[in-house]
């Protein structure tokens, strides 16, 4: 292993060693608070642009395989871990961590001091990194990081989201049986506007027995009006995704259609900020962002608190209040979680109901969803 230089928009340089690809790479660096599921996390879309420290500090133990990922590849610019075992200890295994960094381009560094790195982000907030195998020097990692382009200055979309429109046809993941469920019989459709969706999202959707069609980010609301006004589809699905939402100013306009015309929509994580925005009201930046598996949210309308799932640096404004009924709200800090909005068939949550990884308490949102979806007339398949 050779040494990598992580340095910091604040002017730390920290040394550690690379076990993924060699080479440069900027983003912005953050911290994620899950004990499992590391695949599953640098395999999201939404993690697109981002450095993901993991609080963890073993990592790389159950190796990777093709079953876990969430997308077609990692998303992330670099991986940051306190100790890695490139010697995996499970029976699922396919291959280690590290050689699927080498094979994905991506950069892995480890012998790092994790839990100094995160109360560093906690206290700084997320900011600007450059991390390279190629040069060490101040001045050269400086130079780097000037030239890297900031989150709030990057669409995504284009690497994350779908090009082409499919069918989605996996039912859920069963852990007994390590297989994919048949899904129930579908008698209702949703389109699903793919911003970077993670692949269970899409499963839970079919697993309510929702016939799931996805279109790529920049498909047009008029297609889907149409659409909806002859009876061939029931409902809209806003996907997770990268990047700062005040950025996406296309589908803000295509989403504004939808709202008007009373489609039922759900919306999750960036499909939630994109909602917030195309009413009217803007998300803001949190400072270090919500990255992990236990976050504990309470939903207002049962007094359950639910532990869940989450990954994102934007939040909806209390203000929404003005036109939406606050569902959820974060236990951790107090930012909104969840969302209906006013004489609209119209509901969307900030935390991830599909978990993978994480707990699975918030699923009964994809069978709240399909209540709203009305069934396929006659004649339409």
């Amino acid at each position: 292993m050779s040494a990598a230089y992580l340095y910091l928009e604040n002017g730390i340089l920290i040394e550690g060693e690379s076990f993924g690809a060699k080479g440069t790479a900027c983003g912005e660096i953050i911290f994620n608070t899950s004990l499992s599921g590391y695949q599953e996390i640098i395999t999201d879309p939404s993690y697109a642009g981002q450095f993901i420290v993991f609080t963890m500090p073993e990592i790389g133990v159950v190796g990777v395989n093709k079953n876990d990922n969430e997308s077609a590849g990692i998303f992330a610019r670099a991986v940051i871990v306190r100790n890695y075992q490139n010697v995996p200890s499970n029976y699922r295994s396919e291959e280690p961590l590290g050689d699927f960094l080498k094979r994905s381009k991506i950069v892995g560094v480890h012998n790092v001091d994790t839990r100094a790195l995160t109360k560093l982000i906690r206290k700084d907030g997320a900011m600007t990194a450059v991390i390279s195998t190629e040069f060490s020097s101040y001045a050269d990692l400086r130079a780097a990081l000037d030239g890297a382009p900031k989150m709030s200055q990057i669409n995504f979309l284009d690497e994350a989201g779908a090009k082409t429109a499919y069918i989605h046809r996996l039912g859920a993941w069963n852990r007994r049986t390590q297989s994919y469920d048949s899904p129930p019989e579908q008698t209702r459709r949703v389109v699903v506007f793919d911003f970077g969706a993670k692949l269970n999202i899409l499963n839970e959707l079919t697993a309510v027995g929702l016939q799931t069609e996805v279109v790529p980010y920049n498909t047009k609301a008029d297609d889907l009006l149409a659409r909806f006004a002859d009876g061939q589809i029931g409902g809209i699905f806003l996907s997770n995704g990268p990047g700062d939402p005040l950025v996406l100013k296309d589908q803000i306009r295509e989403i504004t259609k939808l709202i008007n015309a009373k489609i039922p929509i759900f919306g999750i994580c960036l499909g939630h900020q994109l909602l917030s925005i195309a009413h009217g009201y803007e998300t803001y930046k949190l400072k270090f962002g919500h990255h992990g598996a236990n976050h504990p949210v309470k939903n207002l309308r049962s007094g359950a608190v639910e532990i869940t799932s989450q990954n994102h640096n934007y939040s909806a404004p209390e203000n929404i209040s003005n036109i939406a009924e606050i569902t959820h709200i974060n236990l951790f800090d107090g930012t909104i979680e969840g969302v209906q909005y006013k004489d609209e068939p119209i509901f969307s949550v900030q935390h991830h109901p599909e978990a993978s990884p994480g707990p699975r308490e918030s699923r009964y949102l994809f069978k709240q969803f399909a209540g709203l979806v009305q069934p396929l007339p006659k004649g339409i398949a």
